[in-house]
């Protein structure tokens, strides 16, 4: 990628996230959300983040949690090695923050 657009694309990040920060209630969230994202997105960001609960609050079988969810054993790995192993913690941080 070409520097000029990897700096663009850091500054379009950057007016993305100031925009999910910028919602003041759920229902303004789940709007922009919608508006935002195809229904395949958002059912994909769903089941993942429903993926990393069952992940978190239990010790269940990665196929367990795959038959559960409708997601491919990959996707419930992935999900896993990102709430364990990976540095941005992000997973942890919403489920932590949204267990209070």
């Amino acid at each position: 990628m070409p520097r000029a657009m990897a700096k663009e694309n850091k500054q379009w990040r950057a007016r993305l996230l100031d925009a999910f920060v910028s919602m003041e209630s759920k229902k303004e969230m789940g709007d922009f959300l919608l508006d935002l994202c195809t229904p395949a997105e958002l059912a994909a960001f769903e089941e993942r983040f429903e993926i990393a609960r069952m992940l978190q609050d239990t010790e269940r079988p990665y196929r367990d949690i795959a038959e559960r969810t409708g997601a491919s054993t990959t996707t419930v790995a992935r999900v896993a090695r990102f709430l364990r192993q990976e540095n941005n913690k992000g997973y942890r941080l919403a489920l932590q923050r949204i267990k209070k």
